[in-house]
C-alpha cells in the first residue's frame, strides 16, 4: 500500500471529524484521499454541492497531517498497520457496507478475508448456560469446519467467552476494539488480547489515544456485523449492544442467528424476541448453523476422514483440472485472480476449468469470487 495515501487517508478520517459515511463518500467520490488533499484548494469544484462547513474544513490538512504523523510513528513503533479501502488485505466484506471504515488498524496474523468467518456477540451478564452454549458451538464448529475466523469485541461477558474458546479450539480470533490500539479495555482481557495477537489479532478504526466512549461501541459494532458472514447472538436481554450488531447485520443482508432460552430467563429475552419477530434464524447447536450456512460439505469431508474412508479424490479429471485441484488440495478457499497467478492459466481458460470441476462436484464457488474444494 502507497505510504502516502494511508497518510492522507488518516488525515481526511480527522478532517470529517470522524463521520465515516462522509469519509467513504468523498473517498469513492474522489477515488483517493491524496487527490482529496492535492484538490483541497478548489475542492469546493471537486466535491460539489456540500456544507460550508465540510468545504472549509477540507481547504486546511495541517493539524490533520501532523496528527497523522504522530500516529504513523508510534505504528511503526509497534508493528501495526494501515489497512485502507483498497488494499487487499482490508476486510473485503466490509467495502459491501455503505458505512465502512475507509482505514483500519491492525496488529495480528489472522486472514481478515477467510473464506469462512463468524461473529459472535451478547450480553456482558453471560450466564453459565451462554458459556456452555459456547463452548459446545465453538467445539462443534471446529469439528466440521477447522477454518474459521471468530470475531467478537473483547468485552465482558459473550465477546471474551467467545475469544478464549475460540483460542482453546485452534480457531484465530479478532477482537474488534472501541479504542485505539495503545491500550486494551477492559485491562483485564490483556493475557487473552495478547495470545490473541499470536493466533488472530485486534482491529480497530479508531487512532491511538481515543478512549472506549459509549459511543465507539456502537461504531463498532458495524465493523463485527460487517466483517462476517453470520452474526451469533447467544444471550441478550431486552436491549443490548448484541441487538443492535444483530440489526446492523441485517441491514448488510448477512445471516442473523440467536440461541433461544428460558422464557423467564433474563438475558434470553432479547434472542427470544429477535427470532420471534424473524429477526434471527433459530439454532440450538452448529449442526444448525452449518446447515443453514450450507457449510455441511466440510463437516462431511471432516467425518469422511475421521472415519478413514479412502475415495478416488479427483476422478476423470485433465491434466489442468487436476493442476486446478492440486493447488486447491494444498491451500483451500482461493480467489480466481490467485489461482490465475498459481497455476498461470489464463482467466478465461481458467473459469472454463472451473465451471467443469463444478459439473463434477469437485469445487464449488464461494462469495466474493472464492472457489472450495469439496472432495
Amino acid at each position: 500500500m502507497n505510504k502516502e495515501e494511508i497518510f492522507y487517508t488518516m488525515a481526511l478520517t480527522r478532517l470529517t471529524n470522524f463521520n465515516y459515511q462522509q469519509a467513504l463518500e468523498l473517498y469513492r467520490m474522489v477515488g483517493s484521499a491524496q487527490l482529496l488533499y492535492e484538490y483541497r484548494s478548489h475542492i469546493g469544484d471537486v466535491i460539489g454541492e456540500s456544507s460550508p462547513r465540510l468545504v472549509e474544513a477540507l481547504k486546511n490538512w495541517d493539524e490533520a497531517m501532523k496528527r497523522a504523523e504522530v500516529e504513523l510513528m508510534y505504528m511503526e513503533e509497534h508493528n501495526i498497520r494501515a489497512l485502507t479501502l483498497t488494499d487487499d488485505d482490508y476486510p473485503q466484506r466490509l467495502t459491501e457496507c455503505q458505512d465502512a471504515p475507509i482505514i483500519l488498524y491492525y496488529k495480528g496474523n489472522a486472514d481478515l478475508n477467510l473464506a469462512k468467518i463468524v461473529s459472535i456477540v451478547g450480553t456482558r451478564q453471560c450466564t453459565q448456560y451462554g458459556q456452555d452454549l459456547i463452548h459446545r458451538f465453538i467445539a462443534d464448529l471446529r469439528q466440521a469446519c477447522p477454518q474459521v475466523l471468530i470475531v467478537s469485541g473483547l468485552a465482558y461477558g459473550v465477546d471474551i467467552h467467545a475469544h478464549r474458546e475460540a483460542l482453546a479450539n485452534g480457531y484465530d480470533t479478532v477482537g474488534v476494539l472501541a479504542h485505539g490500539l495503545d491500550q486494551i479495555y477492559p485491562y483485564r482481557h490483556r493475557e487473552t488480547a495478547d495470545e490473541m495477537l499470536r493466533h488472530g489479532g485486534l482491529l480497530t478504526e479508531f487512532m491511538t489515544q481515543t478512549n472506549a466512549d459509549k459511543p465507539n461501541f456502537v461504531r463498532r459494532n458495524r465493523i463485527v456485523a460487517g466483517m462476517a458472514d453470520a452474526t451469533v447472538l447467544v444471550e441478550s436481554a431486552a436491549k443490548g449492544g448484541g441487538l443492535i450488531t444483530c440489526e446492523i447485520a441485517q441491514s448488510y443482508d448477512r445471516s442473523v442467528f440467536a440461541f433461544p432460552g428460558n422464557v423467564n430467563a433474563e438475558f434470553s429475552k432479547g434472542c427470544n424476541d429477535l427470532i420471534r419477530d424473524n429477526g434471527a434464524a433459530l439454532i440450538s447447536n452448529a449442526g444448525d448453523f452449518l446447515r443453514a450456512m450450507n457449510w455441511q460439505d466440510e463437516a462431511l469431508r471432516q467425518q469422511a476422514l475421521t472415519d478413514g474412508i479412502e475415495r478416488n479424490l479427483f476422478p476423470d479429471l485433465s491434466p489442468e483440472e487436476q493442476k486446478v485441484t492440486s493447488l486447491l488440495q494444498e491451500t483451500n478457499d482461493l480467489p480466481l485472480n490467485m489461482l490465475s497467478v498459481k497455476t498461470g492459466f489464463p482467466i478465461g481458460q481458467l473459469t472454463a476449468l472451473l465451471f467443469q470441476l463444478e459439473m463434477k462436484g469437485v469445487v464449488k464457488p464461494l462469495a466474493g469470487g472464492m472457489y472450495h474444494l469439496l472432495m
